[in-house]
């Protein structure tokens, strides 16, 4: 009966205890956080969930369809519209080479300010 007892309490002595190593990785449950958050603004974004997988091929599709599912239900049930994602096509880069060593140097593609004479004129 004592070893009974002794054992018990034993247990529930390490029940509350926290063992090192034992304990999760935050940064899995940030990465799934991060999922969850991509797929639920791809469904605010009106994307579809297989758009939303091929632009994020490094997170989990399972977490992804999560957050796109619970974002699903929500709009659904508070009656909101999606926005459209809207995305900016990237500028061609022009790469010159300066050396043998083949640094590169990205030029600046911003298109030229106007200088005052030129602004005054293109107004008028």
């Amino acid at each position: 009966m004592n070893v009974r007892l002794l054992i018990t309490t034993i247990t529930l002595l390490l029940a509350g205890c926290v063992i090192p190593g034992m304990e999760p990785d935050p940064r899995i449950a940030q990465r799934e956080a991060e999922a969850k958050a991509i797929g639920g603004a791809c469904r605010h974004g009106l994307r579809s969930i297989e758009d939303c997988y091929s632009l994020n091929e490094e997170a989990s599709k399972a977490a992804i369809f999560d957050g796109w599912k619970d974002m699903d239900q929500y709009m659904r049930e508070n009656k909101i519209e999606g926005v459209r994602a809207a995305v900016a096509k990237a500028e061609p880069v022009e790469v010159i080479l300066e050396d043998k060593k083949a640094k590169a140097v990205v030029a600046d593609t911003t298109p030229p300010k106007l200088t005052n004479k030129a602004a005054t004129a293109s107004t008028q």
